[in-house]
């Protein structure tokens, strides 16, 4: 009998939207309680911090875009057009004008140093290649642009962590889904200098503010 959460021939990416577009419908109330208790002040750190040509990538259904200030100017990439179809929604609801395309993370369809912000708020978790995924942010951001993560990853705590490795024995072959993946030293990894960290909740979410180095002036 086939595994319905891993069909023969299917590629993780496709699996990845397969499970994401069947979750659109109920995804706001199935974490609507997780970000009050869990991620709680997230959405609106990384809002705070973000300038200028923004692209959110895995924008989801645009739970951050009620954050975002008024004067950037905002690109959202979606691999689910189920969840996509929802942002478009959301974005209509507020009035704010956002460019919502359908993609993959690990291949950005974007020039390079397109953008002076990329965020990515709790999806890194999921993404069949994060590595890949990091780099193609640092590819599009400007020398000098700002990188912006939130995201579950191991709990700092091992009682918690324990917890963390046998749900994932479940989430990974259900949905994708890491819960002890950690992604600072794959920012590190690609280039990035780390402007600020931060973790919280049991060291089980961390926030982070890197910057892509800007050349050395010349002369």
């Amino acid at each position: 009998m086939t595994d319905p959460a891993n069909r023969e021939g299917e590629s993780p990416t496709a699996r990845q939207r397969r499970v994401w577009d069947k979750s659109a419908p109920s995804y706001d109330r199935q974490i609507a309680l997780l970000e009050k208790v869990w991620f709680a002040g997230g959405r609106e750190w990384l809002g705070r911090r973000a300038r200028g040509r923004v692209l959110e990538v895995a924008i989801g259904t645009g739970r951050n875009l009620p954050h975002y200030r008024p004067e950037v100017t905002l690109t959202g990439l979606e691999l689910s057009p189920a969840m996509l179809a929802v942002a478009r929604s959301r974005a209509a609801d507020l009035g704010r004008e956002v460019d919502l395309r359908e993609g993959d993370a690990e291949r950005l369809p974007f020039a390079d140093s397109s953008f002076d912000t990329v965020v990515c708020a709790l999806s890194l978790c999921s993404i069949p290649e994060p590595a890949a995924a990091i780099a193609e942010m640092h590819r599009v951001l400007v020398p000098g642009g700002t990188l912006l993560l939130v995201d579950h990853i191991g709990s700092s705590w091992p009682p918690v962590r324990a917890g963390q490795w046998l749900l994932e024995r479940i989430t990974i072959r259900a949905a994708g889904e890491h819960f002890t993946r950690r992604q600072l030293p794959l920012v590190k990894a690609a280039g990035f200098q780390i402007v600020e960290t931060e973790r919280r909740k049991a060291g089980s979410i961390e926030r982070i503010h890197a910057r892509k180095p800007a050349p050395p002036a010349a002369g």
